[in-house]
C-alpha cells in the first residue's frame, strides 16, 4: 500500500470505495481489486437483526474493523456519530481501531445536529490519531433538512475548520448542486452512487469519492433470494465463486489474522522485556 489513503482521493479518477457488512464480503472487494474498503452502518445492523442509525452498531464495527486491518487495502469505518457524546472518548474510540479512515454523521435520531458538536468530536479524532482520514457526513440532503447548498456548505467549513479530511454528502444527487458543493469546499467531496451518472460524469463535476453505501449488501440479499427462487422453480441457477475459491480466500485471510496476531504478540513480549 505505497500510496495513503488520503491519495487515493486526489487521483486521475474519484475513489470508488466498496462497502462491506462481513469479513466474507471485504474479501471478495479485495479479490477484485479494489485498493480500498469502507463498511456500511446499514449493511453491519443488519447482519445483527437492528436496525440502522440507532448506534447499535459498536460492537459489531470495531469487531469487524479491527479483523479487517489486517488486508493489504485501506480499511475506513462509518462509526455513525461516534457512538458517543464525549468528543475524547470517540477519539480514543478511533485511534484504537487501526483503521485509515472513518465516516462521522452530523445527526442523529434522524435530525441534523449542530455542527459544533461533531466538529468537537472531529478535533479529537485528529488530536488522538492524526494520521486517520475524518470524512465528515453533512446529512442536511439525507434527511431533507437544511438540504441547500449554502447550508451544506456552511457545515463542512465548521468541519474543514475543526480537522476534517474530506466531507460526505449522502443524497445528493443533482449534477448542479454536487458542482457547487465540489467548488465551494476545499475538502474532498464524496457522494454515493448516483442513478445515471458515471465515475467520469462525477469526476468532471468535482467528485473525489463515490460510495457504494448498502447498495451492495441489498443486491446481495436480493440475488440471495433470487438463487433460491430460481431452484424452486426450475429456472437457471445463477452462477457464483465457487467454493473452493471462496474457501481459499477465507484460508488466505486466516493466515494474515494468525501473523498478524504473532506479530503483536512479539512487540508485547518485547516491550516488556525492554521494561526495566
Amino acid at each position: 500500500m505505497a500510496t495513503t489513503f488520503r491519495d487515493l482521493h486526489h487521483g486521475d479518477e474519484p475513489l470508488l470505495l466498496p462497502n462491506a457488512w462481513d469479513v466474507g464480503s471485504a474479501l471478495a472487494f479485495v479479490a477484485a481489486g479494489f485498493p480500498a474498503v469502507g463498511t456500511t452502518s446499514f449493511g453491519v445492523n443488519a447482519s445483527t437483526g437492528r436496525p440502522d442509525a440507532a448506534g447499535a452498531s459498536r460492537e459489531a464495527t470495531v469487531a469487524l474493523i479491527r479483523r479487517l486491518r489486517v488486508l493489504p487495502v485501506h480499511v475506513t469505518a462509518d462509526i455513525e456519530d461516534g457512538f458517543s457524546d464525549d468528543p475524547d472518548a470517540v477519539g480514543e474510540l478511533v485511534a484504537g481501531l487501526g483503521a485509515a479512515g472513518v465516516n462521522l454523521e452530523d445527526s442523529a435520531g434522524g435530525r441534523l445536529v449542530d455542527p459544533g458538536i461533531p466538529a468537537a468530536k472531529i478535533t479529537a479524532i485528529k488530536r488522538a490519531a492524526p494520521n486517520v482520514f475524518v470524512n465528515a457526513r453533512v446529512d442536511s440532503y439525507w434527511f431533507h433538512e437544511d438540504d441547500t447548498v449554502e447550508a451544506v456548505l456552511a457545515r463542512a467549513a465548521v468541519y474543514a475548520e475543526a480537522g476534517a479530511d474530506g466531507f460526505f454528502v449522502p443524497g445528493a444527487a443533482e449534477p448542479a448542486v454536487l458542482e457547487r458543493l465540489a467548488a465551494g469546499c476545499p475538502l474532498p467531496l464524496n457522494v454515493l452512487v448516483v442513478p445515471g451518472l458515471t465515475l467520469a460524469q462525477l469526476r468532471d463535476l468535482g467528485v473525489r469519492r463515490v460510495s457504494t453505501g448498502s447498495l451492495p449488501y441489498r443486491v446481495a440479499i436480493d440475488a440471495a433470494v433470487g438463487s433460491a427462487v430460481a431452484v424452486r422453480d426450475g429456472a437457471e441457477v445463477p452462477s457464483a465463486t465457487s467454493y473452493a475459491d471462496s474457501q481459499q480466500r477465507l484460508l488466505d485471510f486466516a493466515q494474515l489474522v494468525e501473523a498478524a496476531e504473532a506479530a503483536e504478540a512479539a512487540a508485547a513480549a518485547d516491550g516488556a522485556s525492554a521494561v526495566p
